[in-house]
């Protein structure tokens, strides 16, 4: 156990008792305790296998490879459709945690497996997203946002390029194009909060604050 996290949850006004719980379970599968992005971080030689932490509206594990799990009841929750490895399992009281604690055990101790096996997630690079038409030619018109959008972190620059694509119509694309030229100039992600965090930070809720 980290005294870090005993501060930590000691400090909480919300999910205290659930993430209490849930560390419970994880510390009971054997996992070591440390204490990352100001959240409880699981590991297993080393290498980050899980954390727990709150939002808002609920309060959830987080499997760093939980694409690979195989999620036989359902319950793995992709955060954003950008995210490629790791998934989540919400909660919104204690009752769901203490219902599911063999459930929990189950996928934690899986994912301790493949951990320890190595495995890794076949992620697709940045190449592989398609780039619109409509996002080529606003580089041909603006060289400044072109070279921006190039000085990107790739993650950044597939969140962008997924976006971008999403939609059916050209006018569409455009307009969505046209909201981001100021975030990409300030070096910004798609998913950056102006608090400075990445939404998917577990330290930032989304509501432009951190907590």
């Amino acid at each position: 156990m980290n005294e870090k996290v005993d501060v930590y949850l000691n400090n909480l006004d919300q999910w205290k008792e659930e993430l209490t719980k849930l560390r419970e379970i994880i510390l009971d599968c054997g996992l070591t305790e440390d204490f990352k992005w100001m959240h409880p971080c699981y590991t297993i030689n080393g290498k980050n296998v899980l954390l727990i932490h709150g939002f808002k509206e609920y309060c959830a594990l987080l499997f760093n490879k939980g694409a690979l799990l195989k999620d036989p009841v359902n319950i793995l929750i992709q955060q954003t459709e950008n995210t490629q490895s790791a998934r989540q399992i919400r909660f919104t009281n204690i009752t769901e945690i203490e219902k599911q604690e063999a459930v929990l055990k189950a996928y934690i101790l899986e994912a301790i497996v493949i951990e320890k096996s190595g495995l890794k997630i076949n992620r697709k690079k940045t190449s592989d997203f398609d780039v619109p038409e409509e996002l080529n030619k606003k580089f041909e018109e603006d060289s400044n946002f072109k070279k921006a959008f190039n000085q990107l972190s790739h993650g950044r620059q597939r969140g962008y390029l997924l976006h971008f694509s999403q939609p059916k119509q050209s006018k569409t694309r455009i307009s969505r194009i046209e909201k981001t030229i100021n975030r990409v100039l300030e070096g910004k992600g798609l998913n950056d909060c102006t608090c400075g965090l990445s939404k998917r930070m577990p330290n930032c809720d989304g509501s432009h604050r951190q907590r």
